[in-house]
């Protein structure tokens, strides 16, 4: 027996109460808002994580931070391009400051651990832009959708009451109705659940890299910056020369 109206699907949500079609529409821009964060991440996130590897390996293949930092900041939409900057930048604001040599041998390597984490996380903050609505989206379309049913339940218990009459004709289409609001949430809700794991997946693996850089960054500053260790562990020699090119 076939309870839905002669139009199809669409003539039977054409029938639903305002409140189900204001949860089904509500469904639709929340699937097309997340359909599109999806594939605007995974060209994003797959551009930055290819960058953030060839730089990696760029910087463990440069014979000095120097060579590295200038290879990796020709690519300027690289976050490590972004990271090296900062520290660079923070590595000449003390080197010219007014402050003893044994001073600054205490304060460098701290002030660049904490520059690189800032911008680690930062870089972190502006690759998860828009997640937390793909989030929002997993979690919260099924009670939607959830939500639309129930309504649209009630109203068809209403009909009966009304119509006098209990006849699975009377409320089938009513109730089918509803149920399509559930089907759609958990329809908007899968695929986001599914890319948000993956992309956290994915962002996990960025960051590792991008902290692995600037582990290898700061080995670099200890090794070819002579200021940073104190001067006898470079000789007599060392305290003529001039501090590394960075």
């Amino acid at each position: 027996m076939d309870f839905l109206p002669q139009g199809g699907i669409f003539a039977m949500l054409g029938s639903a109460s305002i409140v189900v079609k204001v949860v089904l529409c509500l469904l639709a821009g929340m699937s097309l808002w997340s359909w599109t964060i999806i594939f605007w991440k995974l060209i994003s996130l797959g551009k930055a994580r290819s960058l953030v590897l060839k730089g990696n390996q760029i910087m463990e293949d440069a014979d000095s931070l120097s060579s590295g930092l200038t290879a990796i900041n020709k690519t300027k939409s690289s976050p490590l391009n972004r990271i090296g900057s900062a520290a660079v930048k923070e590595y000449r604001i003390l080197e010219k400051s007014a402050v003893s040599p044994s001073h600054k041998r205490r304060l460098i390597k701290d002030t660049l651990r904490r520059i690189l984490r800032q911008r680690v996380s930062s870089e972190m903050k502006r690759l998860s832009t828009s997640l937390s609505f793909l989030a929002t989206c997993a979690n919260g379309a099924p009670f939607i959708g959830l939500f639309g049913t129930v309504w649209g339940i009630m109203n068809s218990f209403h009909a009966i009451g009304t119509a006098k009459s209990a006849a699975l004709s009377a409320v089938a289409p009513g109730i089918s109705e509803a149920l399509v609001a559930t089907a759609i949430g958990l329809v908007v809700a899968i695929p986001a659940t599914i890319s948000y794991n993956f992309f956290l997946g994915v962002l996990g693996g960025i960051e590792t890299e991008m902290v692995n850089f600037a582990g290898v960054f700061l080995n670099r500053v200890e090794r070819e910056v002579s200021w940073v260790e104190p001067a006898s562990k470079h000789g007599s020699d060392s305290e003529d020369d001039s501090s590394a090119e960075v």
